[in-house]
């Protein structure tokens, strides 16, 4: 599924990417659907052709700037905001062991839909969701299948923080900062990518960006090339840790989001890194989450897909919409992405952290939504821990199990979160 390698995935992928961004792809579509699933790698070859001549329709209502002059001058019209230095250590804490829990939660029942996790959660008893899931034998009516980890990331059945992609990008942000400081550049990321991360460990448009680098590519290419997962969810997920260590500064967090996101995401893939490193920044030196959200959003080109989307979530909040009802929306409004993509998740990510009161309450909002559960879960869970600290995260759902962290990035497997949290802390 969605292999980097494979043409059959690939054009039929790139088809999807350009009809939900305004290109006129009328039938190529349906034409490179039929020739892969008979394999006819000739008709792939000249619907890819094809897809390469497409401009976007004149029509097309968004305006989705993709330079760093604009996107930079967005950053620093969001002003800095002091930080109590004496909370700081505790809500960093608080960031890692939240986007640590939540990501747990939410990865058993990674890609279902939200029907799909509704059946699994009320035969699980966890109607709504309160802690990590049980692995159920047989799945219950209405689900068709589970992610692969889920014997290994259910309750009872993992003894560290599982592995994740989710944890590693993080973990490897981290890395970054602390070799490269401020003067990062796209080209050290993707370097420490070939050194430190495993091909097998990464997703999409990671995997895509990855073989690119094999191939001699360099950025930006290395994020345009055969890759129709440029503004899918993969860049979101690594900006937490550019948050982490700019507490009260959003500007400097997107900045260095920026610079990560040019390695494999374009448009609204990279304001989605840009806007969930300026959240946690934000909310590190906040006490109100929708003060931070509001914060956050200013990165975002408001005319953008993604912009729009964070403004329609918010004025349903202010509008007195119930978190059921903000569901509803996205399912009727979103469902066009692919459920890996960064618009949708966005909005589940927005709809857990304005409505929910509680950490379990905010980041079971996320899941309930459905799609890529882990992923929103484990940002969700991220920014409400950067907000409230570790208190706010159960003590339950911490116990043993989420002291280390077993991760695939070299050299830091099974780290602790005390550890992270340290490194971090003298970062900034």
């Amino acid at each position: 599924m969605h292999d980097v390698l494979d043409p059959r995935d690939l054009v039929p992928d790139e088809a999807e990417q350009l009809r939900i961004s305004g290109y006129p792809v009328g039938d190529l579509e349906q034409q490179a659907a039929q020739a892969a699933a008979v394999g006819d790698l000739e008709q792939l070859t000249a619907v890819e052709t094809a897809l390469s001549r497409l401009a976007r329709q004149e029509d097309w209502p968004y305006e989705e700037p993709e330079d760093d002059a604009t996107l930079l001058a967005l950053a620093r019209a969001v002003p800095r905001r002091p930080v109590d230095a004496e909370q700081l250590p505790d809500r960093l804490r608080g960031a890692w062991l939240g986007r640590a829990v939540g990501n747990t939660m939410g990865k058993p029942i990674e890609g279902l839909t939200r029907p799909e996790v509704e059946a699994y959660l009320r035969a699980a008893g966890q109607w709504p969701q309160q802690g990590y899931l049980p692995l159920l034998d047989p799945l219950p009516d209405g689900v068709p299948h589970l992610h692969p980890s889920a014997p290994v990331a259910t309750a009872g059945r993992f003894r560290d923080v599982p592995r994740d992609d989710d944890i590693d990008w993080t973990i490897l942000g981290l890395h970054l900062v602390e070799q490269y400081g401020e003067e990062l550049t796209t080209h050290d990321v993707g370097q420490e990518w070939l050194d430190r991360v495993p091909f097998t460990q990464t997703f999409t448009a990671e995997r895509a960006a990855y073989r690119n680098l094999i191939h001699g590519l360099t950025p930006p290419e290395t994020a345009t090339r055969c890759n129709p997962y440029r503004e899918w969810i993969g860049a979101l997920i690594r900006g937490d840790a550019f948050g982490y260590v700019h507490p009260g500064n959003p500007a400097g967090a997107a900045r260095l989001a920026l610079v990560d996101a040019r390695l494999t995401h374009t448009a609204n893939g990279v304001y989605g890194e840009m806007w969930a490193a300026g959240l946690v920044a934000a909310a590190l030196a906040s006490t109100d989450m929708e003060d931070a959200f509001t914060t956050a959003r200013a990165l975002v080109p408001a005319r953008s897909r993604l912009g729009a989307t964070l403004a329609d979530i918010q004025s349903l909040r202010t509008g007195g919409a119930s978190a059921t009802e903000a569901l509803d929306h996205v399912d009727a409004e979103y469902s066009h992405y692919p459920w890996v993509h960064t618009v949708n998740n966005a909005a589940l990510i927005s709809i857990g952290l304005l409505w929910g009161r509680t950490f379990v309450e905010a980041v079971g909002l996320a899941i309930a939504g459905g799609a890529d559960t882990d992923s929103t879960a484990a940002t969700v869970g991220s920014v409400y821990g950067a907000l409230h600290g570790s208190s706010a995260i159960p003590e339950d759902l911490v116990g043993d199990t989420h002291v280390h962290v077993r991760s695939a990035i070299r050299d830091f497997d099974r780290v602790t979160i005390d550890e992270l949290t340290e490194r971090t802390l003298r970062l900034v």
